[in-house]
């Protein structure tokens, strides 16, 4: 064996590893019991066993490696005496797992002590971990969360990032980004519908479902205001918090793909969204004293077809944007915004900031053709309004729409 140097930075890793056996240890002891069938290890096995990873790796790498097959072997051999009265393998494979972590205490000690303290959590969590997912989370809320796990961590990286397709229009990534972002807010909605219900009535409701439409959060309100004349008032809360939604989503969406077109709209958005905030605050404070009902919780906490839909119609108007712009320049630009704004915002924002990302637009010239996509989404507000919740519950809901628009074109102007 090579004459082995030790130093103080030696004796501080060895301590982290034998921190890390202390505190496995400490929380397998707790949980083993005390009866003669107990498990077969507590804090000092655990402790031990970190510090023989981390004498093994003083030595050389294949002593390490010897001594995790050791450990696994002794562990398999227990684990098979015992699989009728402890059928589980968390102690065992916690057990491995602190040899190795003894072992990474000598070159990574932070990263090494920082698993060893999320290993601890995990384990001594077990009752709320378990509760969670078998009461909490149903099937399809498990299924959803995987979809977008899936969506993030293994596609996204896949998907190229770099401009293609007519006028190179289009960016994958960016795309795909969209996807992930809609399905991410319209969890956290749902997340808040679960947590909340129906408790504070209708105007979180539309917050949080804003995020998915507000065009058809104000249908749904309107429908509901015309079904229950006495929750009008948390209706339209409902319908214009859901425009505050629009604004925080464009927020996130521009800072995903564009900085800059973001910080030429800041202004904009933050006198639209205080401007609607404060509005929707004093009819939904006014309508407090009315009794809500309780609203039917989703089951599922996003659409994957609406937010391909979505994306789908993001990348024709990409491509329709970046045409009119090569055509009739910046008035092209504007013409194809407003259209495209009639159904939603956020495609024109998107491809908006795209052009801008990919380099075929100043932030700057960006700016006009997303105030005026906000502006006619605006009109498609007015009249689902009108068409859903009638005459009563539109002339409530339009004086905040237009309060919001010319707020954001004030914020323009102003700066």
């Amino acid at each position: 064996m090579e004459h082995i140097l030790i130093d103080n930075s030696l004796w501080l890793n060895l301590a982290v590893s034998l921190g890390i056996g202390l505190l496995v240890g400490a929380e397998r002891e707790r949980s083993k019991g005390i009866d003669p069938d107990r498990s077969l290890a507590g804090i000092r096995t655990f402790t031990i066993a970190s510090l023989l990873g981390a004498v093994s790796t003083i030595i050389n790498f294949w002593m390490l490696v010897v001594a995790v097959i050791s450990v696994t072997a002794f562990a398999a051999i227990s684990y098979a005496m015992r699989v009728n009265k402890h059928p589980g393998l968390t102690t065992e494979i916690t057990l491995i797992f602190t040899v190795i972590l003894g072992g990474l205490a000598l070159s990574a000690p932070s990263l090494a002590a920082s698993l060893a303290v999320t290993a601890s959590i995990l384990l001594a969590a077990k009752e709320p971990i378990h509760g969670f997912v078998r009461g909490a989370v149903t099937k399809e809320e498990l299924n959803d969360f995987l979809i977008l796990a899936a969506a993030t961590l293994i596609v996204l990286p896949l998907v190229p990032n770099e401009f293609i397709g007519p006028f190179n229009a289009i960016n994958p990534r960016n795309l795909w980004l969209v996807v992930i972002l809609v399905m991410f807010i319209s969890a956290l909605g749902h997340l808040a519908l679960r947590l909340l219900g129906g408790r504070i009535g209708l105007p979180i409701v539309g917050l949080v479902s804003g995020f998915i439409s507000s065009i058809a959060t104000i249908g749904a309100m309107g429908e509901r205001a015309k079904e229950t004349p006495a929750l009008i008032g948390s209706a339209v809360s409902g319908a214009l918090l859901s425009s505050l939604s629009t604004v925080l989503q464009l927020t996130l969406l521009l800072a995903a793909i564009h900085r800059p077109t973001l910080q030429a709209l800041s202004v904009p958005l933050i006198f639209g969204g205080v401007s609607i905030a404060v509005y929707g605050l004093v009819v939904t404070l006014s309508s407090f004293h009315h009794h809500g009902t309780e609203v039917n919780k989703p089951t599922r906490s996003f659409s994957v077809k609406t937010a391909l839909i979505l994306a789908t119609v993001i990348a024709v108007v990409l491509i329709a944007s970046a045409a009119l712009k090569a055509w009739f320049g910046q008035a092209g630009l504007v013409v194809a915004s407003a259209v495209a704004g009639l159904a939603d915002v956020h495609a024109s924002t998107i491809s908006v900031a795209s052009l801008a990302a990919a380099g075929n637009l100043s932030a700057a010239n960006a700016v006009i053709p997303i105030l005026v996509a906000f502006s006619v989404n605006a009109l498609s507000k007015v009249v689902a309004a009108l068409v859903s919740g009638g005459k009563a519950f539109a002339l409530q809901v339009i004086p905040g729409l237009v309060i919001q628009v010319m707020a954001t074109w004030l914020g323009w102007w102003l700066f």
